[in-house]
Formats: structure tokens, sequence, C-alpha cells
């Protein structure tokens, strides 16, 4: 089922709701409320077409991507909230008609992809503390969505895209560059969010590549980039030594001269094909 089944207009404005329900962003969960809907609709917009496919949104909260999400042409739309507190209010958006599955639970612990059948995107203004280990999950792990919009703090979403030489380049960069398309599509402020929180938001679009790398490969790429990066300022010979130093990198064909910033995404590949050789 898809299309648009819900009019926000026949709903109370957010602020209004959450007033209702006494409910206030939690600092423990990460949480700041996005509750313009002509941002969250700007953001489904930037993460569709859906063409009837289900759709995942992680922390929820009091709803405002959810409904967006709701008008637009997905199918299936599964909320998971680790917060009680906002289960009645996303139940309000509920119509009855079996569009809308809300799983209260926490995202890092459960196999988000028995929830779902067939192919799904993945769409969320992620909590702040969980957000980078869902990612890594969503491009490693034994489920990978079709693709994925997700909201991170500014400085988190520059370090997913940044190309070799930037300042931000390192672990996260590589790994999720090696399995996936990755583009900053939107820049949100501050003050966009209730409570506004002390740094600048961005949305990602992630489209993981049909030619990701194996498990394996991506497990030994996982060693290679701790090492590399965990002593970024040292030569690769030097900061790839417990796996080979200098003739791995001979190996892979890369300067073992060379530091791991300057180090391209193929180059990294390169790197944990010949520590697996």
């Amino acid at each position: 089922m898809s299309g648009i089944t819900l009019n926000p207009t026949d709903l109370p404005p957010l602020r209004e709701s959450l007033e209702a329900h006494g409910l206030l962003a939690k600092k423990s969960f990460g949480q700041h409320f996005l509750l313009d809907l002509n941002i969250t609709r700007k953001i489904v917009r930037l993460a569709g077409p859906f063409e009837g496919r289900a759709v995942i949104e992680v922390g929820p909260g009091p709803g405002g991507l959810t409904r967006a999400i709701l008008e637009s042409d997905a199918g299936t739309v599964v909320l998971i909230e680790k917060d009680p507190r906002f289960l009645p209010l996303l139940n309000e958006l509920d119509t009855g008609d079996g569009r809308l599955t809300i799983v209260e639970a926490d995202a890092l612990k459960i196999d988000q992809g028995t929830l779902v059948e067939g192919p799904a995107h993945v769409v969320s203004n992620l909590p702040y503390n969980v957000g980078t280990p869902l990612l890594i999950d969503w491009l490693t792990g034994a489920w990978t969505p079709v693709a994925m919009t997700l909201m991170f703090q500014k400085e988190v979403a520059e370090r997913i895209t940044a190309a070799p030489g930037d300042d931000a380049y390192g672990r996260l960069a590589v790994i999720s560059q090696a399995v996936a398309e990755v583009k900053i599509v939107m820049h949100l402020p501050a003050a966009a969010f209730t409570p506004p929180p002390k740094v600048a938001s961005a949305v990602v679009h992630v489209v993981p590549r049909p030619d990701r790398p194996d498990a394996a490969t991506l497990k030994r790429l996982e060693r290679v980039t701790a090492a590399a990066f965990g002593q970024r300022r040292k030569m690769l010979r030097s900061s790839l030594k417990q796996l080979g130093g200098g003739a791995l990198c001979e190996a892979a064909g890369i300067d073992p001269d060379a530091r791991a910033e300057t180090i391209d995404i193929a180059g990294f590949l390169r790197l944990a094909s010949a520590c697996g050789s």
C-alpha cells in the first residue's frame, strides 16, 4: 500500500502535541526535534521516490519526519523508537490501514531486516549518540537498505563524505565510501531544531554500491584503517607495522612513506586485499 494516506492538516501542530503530552527532549537520548514540516517534507523529497517500498525511521520522536514520510509514496512505514514517552504521539499518526508499524526498541539491538519485506529505505533524523554505529551497521552488516537519507551533526556528515587530503578524512570516510556513494544534500542550522543543539546539522544521502566489498574484505579494511588512522601522522610503513608495514604497502602498490590521509579509497581496498593474502 502506498500514496498519501495521512493529511497533516488534520492533526494539531507538533509543538501543540508536544505541549499537550508534556514532552521535552532528553539530552541522554541525544534528542533534538525537527518540527518544521516544510523542512521534513524537503528531506523526504531528497530521500525519494520510494515507489511503494518500505521505509524505516529510527528515533522518530514526536513524528515530525514521520508525518512527511506518511504523505509520500512510501509503502509500509516502520518506526523504531526507544523512548516510550513518544508512543502515544506516534500512535496518533496511525490511520488504522496497516501501513504504520511502531516498534519500541533500541535500533542497535534489533535485526531491522526482519521488520520489513523486500527492499527498504531508511530515512531518519538520527539521535546524535547512535548515528555513526547505526550507519556502519547498515553499511557492513547482514541487512543493507536500498538507500539511506540520514541527518547527522555537520561534523559527522563531513567525516562521512570527506576526500583524501581533507582534515575530516579518516576511517569513517574510507569505510562509508568503500561500500556506498555518499553525498551531503542539505544543511540545517541549529535554530531549525527544538531545542537547538550546539552544532549545525547536515543530511547525507547514502546509496550502497552494487559491487561493495565482501564481508571478509570489509573486516580487513576495518583493521587496516584502524591501524593507519590510529597513528595518522606516521608513515604507513610505521603505522601498519603490525600488519606487514612496508612489505604490505609494496604488495598493494602504495608508497610506504605515504600517510593515511593521502591514500584514496581504492588504495585502502588494495591494502585490505593484500592484508589477507
